[in-house]
């Protein structure tokens, strides 16, 4: 069973870890170019970071009702394109895609990831960001509605004409936390604003500094970048 409410009552909690969202972003940016497409955009945390006046377009999927009115809500502006519609349902193409944990939530994944390289247009970036570690797959992750987490190897190949370019773990104290929550609080359903608030403004500043420290070689969330050749 789900958690009621979720996942805007996830998605609502984790909207106040800004710094680790912030950290995240930054690894990312770069590769946001032009016309920008990010799929399951939640209730617009990474939105709100990454938003620029210098991209020609943002469009923004969301297939949850409460998320979807929230995104029309606080995005509102010209450049930004909201839908409910799923990736191979849109028309356009686009310079840069996004699956910002999300793909978890996709039961074939790889088929999704077909479909994205489809719509990405030539030396475009197709993005990821994804919990890891499988063996670390807990009750909370099966409320809600995490299909899997994913161990590195199944990022480390090209996908169709994408090549990967960049691959690495982030947030070394969240790998932490999370197997310590797993221990002790196994029957935990969500994790709390306190809980968040802890992790992301005492927890993730020791994260940026230790995974710059081992050069990101472990961590509780997978980054893979691909650009596409044709």
């Amino acid at each position: 069973m789900k958690i009621k409410y979720y996942p805007e009552k996830v998605t609502e909690v984790f909207d106040d870890a800004t710094f680790h969202i912030t950290y995240c972003i930054k690894f990312i940016k770069k590769f946001l170019k032009k016309d920008i497409l990010e799929v399951g955009a939640g209730c617009g945390s990474f939105t709100k970071i990454y938003k620029s006046k210098s991209f020609n377009s943002i469009t923004l999927t969301e297939i949850d009702k409460n998320n979807l009115k929230s995104l029309k809500q606080i995005f509102h502006k010209k450049k930004i394109f909201i839908t409910n519609k799923k990736i191979n349902k849109i028309k356009r193409s686009f310079d840069s895609i996004m699956y910002l944990h999300v793909l978890e939530h996709i039961k074939d994944d790889k088929k999704e990831i077909f479909y994205a390289s489809k719509k990405l247009k030539k030396n475009g970036f197709l993005i990821f960001m994804v919990p890891a570690h499988q063996k670390m797959y807990s009750r909370l992750d099966k409320l809600v509605g995490h299909y899997r987490r994913y161990n590195i190897k199944f990022f480390k190949k090209n996908f169709y004409n994408l090549k990967l370019i960049k691959i690495h773990y982030l947030d070394s104290m969240g790998f932490i936390l999370y197997f310590l929550n797993k221990i002790f609080f196994k029957d935990e359903n969500y994790p709390s604003k306190f809980k968040i608030f802890i992790w992301d403004k005492l927890f993730t500043p020791l994260s940026v500094i230790i995974d710059f420290i081992t050069f990101y070689k472990f961590g509780k969330c997978i980054l893979a970048i691909y650009k596409k050749s044709n």
